[in-house]
């Protein structure tokens, strides 16, 4: 799982370099998709049942848009927030990520919104190391996004993940009592979760666009969204999603990812 992680990392650096003025979200889907291609990778997202079959290989949102954005001739303006949201399956095992990248400057506060939904991540994983209950975690990040005065997106949820890409369990980034007593489980190694916070500068409400698959805000206020595949292991967390040490960026450059 981790040589498909690193070839999402890759496409997500590719992603952002692209994350420019005057960019279109079709023309970002269309270097992911290319890039993929490239390492005979399987897109994860594209052909995704639905109304309509989702059809890109990226999830490309902007702004008040949560998640599930299609990409298309939209161009990409200065002050804008982007969030991409790509996985692939590489040798039958899958990977999944997403980033929010600033377009250009961005407001001060919609840079907290960033900076916080970041922070909500991260201090995901590392409660993940701490924590013997999923829910123990999820409480923490709800609390961290309030007290910082934004909204935890409750309609949408990570995921377990694997041979494929969405399996159980349901992976909330708050905690309710229905989850206490019906959803919740051990973090126990062997686990593999995609752990993905999607955080609203105004109250959580989304509701669905006109092409059946865009998530928006319902005050229209800006939405942010991170998301890393990590596995619990018997020596702590490990973010399989994550930049690439030493080792495994020479084999990145050498186009050898079968020697990892």
């Amino acid at each position: 799982m981790r040589k498909a992680g690193l070839l999402v990392w890759q496409a997500l650096q590719l992603a952002g370099s692209m994350a420019l003025p005057g960019v279109t979200t079709g023309e970002i889907d269309a270097a992911v998709e290319r890039f993929f291609q490239t390492h005979q990778a399987t897109p994860l997202f594209k052909g995704v049942p639905g109304r309509v079959p989702f059809p890109a290989v990226t999830c490309i949102s902007i702004n008040e848009e949560v998640v599930h954005g299609i990409p298309g001739p939209r161009k990409l303006v200065e002050g804008d927030i982007v969030s991409v949201d790509t996985g692939c399956k590489l040798n039958g095992w899958c990977g999944d990520a997403a980033l929010t990248f600033p377009v250009g400057t961005i407001r001060p506060e919609v840079q907290r919104l960033l900076d916080v939904t970041q922070g909500t991540l991260d201090l995901a994983i590392g409660l993940m190391g701490q924590k013997s209950l999923w829910s123990e975690v999820a409480v923490e990040m709800e609390r961290y996004v309030k007290g910082h005065g934004f909204s935890v997106v409750e309609s949408f949820v990570g995921h377990g993940i694997g041979r494929q890409m969405h399996e159980d369990p349901q992976v909330p980034n708050y905690v309710n009592n229905h989850f206490r007593r019906n959803g919740d489980f051990r973090l126990s190694p062997g686990l593999v979760l995609a752990v993905e916070p999607m955080v609203n500068m105004g109250g959580k409400e989304v509701q669905t666009g006109t092409d059946y698959w865009t998530q928006l805000t319902a005050d229209r206020r800006p939405s942010a969204h991170f998301e890393h595949t990590i596995a619990i292991t018997k020596n702590g967390p490990y973010v399989l999603t994550a930049a690439p040490n030493e080792k495994e960026m020479q084999a990145l450059v050498e186009g050898n990812l079968a020697e990892l």
